[in-house]
């Protein structure tokens, strides 16, 4: 093979190696964007809210007949010592915790429904609708966001054994409705470094 020959073989190969470096470096640094868009995403996906009560209340309900029930007593409360305690009709007596009561309100249909969409609410006296529209309500799911107060006026009176304990136990509510603090959560296993790591964001409504 002669001289000049050879020399332009080894251009040809050199400029391939070269090519395919290139190549690699791309492809490289395309998978790394993609990587940190998908790792982006997962990271807003794995957001996470969690609310909780600086204040809390003990609500206290009564089966005046089979299936009606009637809050006969509130008291501010620890958020710990929290929940409803209920007398029910034949006698028998049970204490509901914020999570059982909460539980109770999100599988009782009519509850349910409000909570998923108020139009379609149909309202009666039974013990989760009792537990909703009082001032457990607010930390077992109700809004606290001023176009629902209505709702409670509209409800809420007619949950009380009467009006004059409704008025009397309205500045509980308040406490409970105003001591409410929301705060978006980053779970501890999201990224780090560089790239950012855990964050929160607190508010209160």
């Amino acid at each position: 093979m002669t001289p000049l020959r050879r020399h332009a073989v080894l251009r040809r190969v050199k400029d391939i190696t070269l090519s395919a470096t290139l190549s690699l470096a791309l492809l490289n640094g395309s998978a790394l964007l993609q990587s940190c868009s998908s790792n982006s995403s997962d990271d807003e996906q794995t957001e996470q809210t969690e609310t909780h009560f600086k204040q809390g209340v003990r609500t206290f309900i009564t089966e005046t007949a089979p299936g009606n029930f009637k809050i006969t007593d509130e008291v501010q409360a620890d958020p710990g010592q929290a929940g409803a305690i209920v007398n029910y009709y034949d006698g028998h007596r049970d204490t509901l915790s914020v999570a059982a009561a909460k539980k109770l309100v999100e599988s009782d249909e009519s509850t349910r429904t409000y909570l998923n969409n108020p139009n379609g609410y149909q309202h009666h006296n039974g013990l989760a609708n009792v537990l909703l529209w009082g001032g457990l309500g607010y930390m077992l799911g109700r809004s606290t966001a001023p176009q629902y107060r209505n709702d409670e006026r509209r409800y809420g009176a007619g949950v009380y054994a009467n009006q004059g304990l409704y008025d009397r136990s309205n500045q509980v509510r308040e406490n409970v409705r105003t001591s409410r603090v929301t705060r978006t959560v980053r779970p501890s296993g999201g990224r780090s470094g560089f790239f950012g790591g855990g964050r929160s964001r607190g508010f209160s409504s």
